[in-house]
């Protein structure tokens, strides 16, 4: 049954002549040939009846020209004096269809000559037996399935046009869908490049200071020289932990294990970034003020990474002896940072180029990350030397 009704909807001008060969049958065998009122009328009843079986053979081929044949066929029989005939119901067809599926003019004029045939047919050949409120009554009652048929018509015009317009909107849905999947996925590969900017300069940036020192050390204290290698594996593993955290999200089609991931630094692990800069040989002042309370993730890392880079730009271009301070406030609606140095080696114009790191993109890394979650940065050269980072993260993103 399946194949047969996908066959019919695949060839629909068939079903349809099989229907006009119908009604041709219908039209002689029931009445057609009825005793005629003038000498002609045979042989015009018989164009009359092909003509109006030819209207629902390719009423979805060509659905406004068959209404125009279909109205001229009419006019005839009016005109003609060819009384009523089975075929005529080839009438209610086509204004089924060209409201249905035909120009918005077609569909105009079927409902005005649907609507006008049972008047015109009932004024052309009245029934004198019966009285002129029967035959006004006849007339509403046979123009109301030319009604019916052109308010059904329409009815399915409009659903389909809404189908229609459901799959556009799917669609063009699933295409905002996946430019906004490839959008999300440069966003997180951006972000993981900041990530792994972070994690590199500073760790790096540890074990090249650990290895030159355990170098200058290695003959005169070998004590020193084992204390510096083994920050150096330590510092080591840790960025080594952080990247596969970090390149874990691009793989693709592999199972990762939760356990396999450390979790993202957040503000307790300020102070450990803190002790390790210091065994590396950079003094750094460390202090918080306010009361510490839970914060949202976005906001803790991002603390974390600011603090990161700000040493280890110290680090790298503070010169020789510079010193550091970080100071963590906690205010009712943020958490503020200050981490300043007294580094005598950066010129001035490696900050003006917008970072630490000789590219120009430690700062502008910084001013994204504080933007994200809504704060504001203040950065500058200090006066006597040095540089100084200013951060304010909110607890809540700006509007």
């Amino acid at each position: 049954m399946q194949r047969l009704y996908d066959f019919l909807r695949r060839h629909p001008t068939w079903v349809d002549g099989f229907w006009a060969v119908v009604l041709f049958g219908i039209s002689f065998a029931g009445g057609a040939t009825v005793e005629p009122r003038g000498t002609d009328l045979p042989a015009l009843t018989v164009p009359v009846v092909v003509l109006l079986s030819l209207v629902v053979a390719l009423r979805r081929r060509m659905p406004e020209r068959m209404l125009v044949l279909a109205v001229v066929v009419g006019a005839g029989q009016l005109v003609a004096d060819v009384a009523t005939l089975p075929a005529d119901f080839a009438l209610l067809v086509i204004v089924y269809t060209v409201a249905a599926i035909g120009a918005r003019w077609a569909s105009r004029l079927a409902l005005t000559a649907g609507l006008c045939a049972a008047p015109l047919a009932q004024l052309r050949w009245p029934d004198e037996a019966q009285s002129v409120a029967t035959n006004v009554a006849v007339m509403v009652f046979q123009a109301l399935p030319f009604a019916l048929a052109w308010v059904l018509g329409d009815s399915i015009r409009t659903r389909r046009a809404y189908f229609a317009q459901l799959e556009e909107r799917a669609a063009r849905l699933e295409k905002e869908r996946a430019a906004q999947a490839k959008v999300a996925v440069a966003a997180e590969r951006a972000r993981i490049a900041r990530e792994l900017h972070d994690v590199v300069a500073h760790n790096v940036s540890v074990m090249v200071v650990q290895a030159d020192g355990a170098a200058y050390v290695l003959d005169a204290a070998p004590d020193q020289a084992k204390k510096a290698l083994e920050t150096i594996s330590s510092t080591g593993r840790q960025a080594l932990a952080e990247m596969r955290r970090l390149l874990g999200v691009l793989r693709t089609g592999e199972h990762q294990e939760a356990g396999e991931y450390v979790p993202q630094p957040d503000v307790r692990q300020i102070e450990d970034l803190v002790e390790e800069c210091r065994g590396s040989g950079l003094p750094v002042d460390f202090k918080v003020e306010g009361t510490p309370r839970p914060l949202p993730s976005g906001v803790e890392l991002t603390a974390y990474r600011i603090v990161q880079e700000a040493l280890t730009n110290t680090r790298k271009h503070g010169g020789p002896n510079a010193g550091a301070s970080v100071r963590l406030v906690y205010f009712d609606d943020g958490l503020g940072l200050l981490v300043e140095d007294d580094g005598k080696g950066a010129p001035h114009e490696l900050y003006e180029e917008g970072g630490f790191d000789g590219q120009g993109h430690g700062l502008i890394g910084m001013r994204e990350r504080v933007g994200m979650v809504g704060g504001t940065l203040d950065a500058g050269p200090r006066p006597g030397g040095g540089f100084r980072i200013s951060v304010l993260l909110p607890l809540k993103p700006a509007p």
